[in-house]
């Protein structure tokens, strides 16, 4: 049962359209995925149906294939994501090379998003202020094999201190009052009141303070919620302008959405194939130099470029970062990271144990190819007795990249008739 106060405001907002409203959360949600344009051509998958209109890789798919539980979600070729949550990327509108933020990104979907955009090339941080959520999304950005990321689990008036005018983009997908996941998530129906409404309007003011300082005059600002409450939306985005005047409302093409003011939108679960959300498009005055990166690098250690030889790994322009025994490949774009908290610097390679090198899972997410791999069919038993932490058979000798259907999956260890496995123990199933 809806909060009673919920809908009589849905109800003066919505006028003659309230029934249509209504009568859309009784039908079934539409469930939809997102293919990661960093593991290359999209999969041919018989569960994949229609396009999201407002996300190339975006698509609809059938609820009963439980695409989770397939191999392809293992190796990072898609994300399942709800199809309106891709619409504040789309408005963002990355671009490869640019420095991006994304501000409160757990779980990872936007992220990732962002990253499928960027192609590799730029700079792209990825912040959340909980440390058990900051935690699942280094996993998904490892998952979707992330090069280019650098995750942060810091508050953001310490970033925007830090890193002041860096970002051509931010993204705020603000934490919110959750009305437009009422379809979705039983939880956020039982915590909802009027008194969280407000309590997240005014949150959802000050991380946009943060937000305004970490743009680079000339950029764009892209503020975005999942909520139909007007205090969490419009007059948020306009309390910001009145605030900042250097911010202007941009007018975008977005044919899809409700026009809810320059350079407002909304999505209606009644009006398309997808659950409530509002984004705004906000674009900062002026133009200024871009900061230098900051960060030095160190040198790769001997036992990272044997292992690179023999694999056949080429790394892309970075730096490398090394975490006590653990090395990373970060962004040349990468700032100085003294006084933050990091979860992942950039691209994890691996460790040195001993005099030898042994590589990260990251690693082998990343990789589309080596010199020494062994392909299974997705739908095997060997990829099945892989993906369980069994030992496989294999004429491989030394160190192996798993693939499934030619997708990167794990590691695996050969001695010409086996594969001893590598695949992580917390992801086993």
């Amino acid at each position: 049962m809806l909060p009673e106060a919920f809908l009589n405001r849905m109800k003066d907002m919505l006028g003659e359209e309230y029934p249509a409203y209504l009568q859309s959360l009784e039908r079934s949600r539409a469930v939809a995925l997102r293919f990661n344009p960093l593991k290359g051509e999209q999969a041919k998958l018989p569960f994949v149906r229609e396009n999201v209109p407002w996300e190339e890789n975006g698509f609809y798919y059938d609820a009963e294939s439980r695409p989770g539980l397939h191999p392809y979600h293992e190796c990072g070729v898609y994300y399942l994501q709800e199809a309106s949550a891709m619409s504040a990327v789309a408005l963002l509108d990355p671009q490869p090379g640019e420095r991006v933020c994304d501000l409160c990104a757990a779980p990872g979907g936007k992220s990732t998003q962002i990253a499928g955009r960027m192609l590799g090339e730029g700079f792209l941080l990825c912040n959340e202020w909980s440390p058990k959520r900051a935690k699942i999304l280094s996993q998904n950005i490892e998952r979707l094999g992330v090069a280019n990321a650098l995750v942060t689990n810091e508050n953001v008036e310490n970033l925007s201190r830090r890193l002041p005018e860096y970002f051509d983009r931010v993204l705020v997908d603000a934490p919110c009052s959750g009305e437009g996941m009422f379809r979705k998530e039983e939880a956020a129906v039982t915590d909802w009141s009027v008194e969280t409404v407000s309590m997240c309007a005014a949150r959802q003011r000050e991380i946009l303070r943060s937000a305004a300082k970490l743009l680079r005059p000339g950029g764009r600002l892209v503020y975005s919620t999942c909520t139909f409450a007007p205090e969490e939306n419009e007059e948020t985005v306009a309390a910001f302008l009145e605030e900042h005047p250097e911010f202007t409302a941009e007018d975008v093409e977005a044919p899809w959405f409700s026009n809810a003011g320059t350079g407002m939108f909304r999505l209606w679960p009644h009006k398309l194939l997808g659950e409530g959300h509002f984004v705004a498009s906000l674009r900062k005055s002026g133009a200024g130099e871009t900061p230098e990166p900051g960060l030095k690098g160190e040198k790769l250690p001997k036992e990272w470029e044997l292992f690179a030889r023999e694999m056949g790994i080429s790394l892309p322009k970075g730096k490398a970062v090394c975490f006590g025994e653990t090395v990373y490949w970060a962004s040349p774009e990468t700032p100085e990271l003294k006084g933050l908290r990091v979860l992942r610097p950039g691209l994890e390679l691996g460790e040195v144990r001993k005099g030898r090198f042994v590589p990260a899972h990251a690693l082998a997410l990343w990789l589309k190819e080596a010199k020494t791999v062994q392909s299974y069919s997705a739908d095997s038993k060997e990829l099945a007795a892989y993906l369980h932490g069994d030992v496989v058979p294999s004429d491989k000798n030394g160190w192996c990249l798993v693939l499934a259907d030619g997708y990167s999956i794990g590691w695996g260890k050969g001695d010409g008739k086996v594969l001893k496995n590598h695949y992580p123990k917390g992801l086993r199933r």
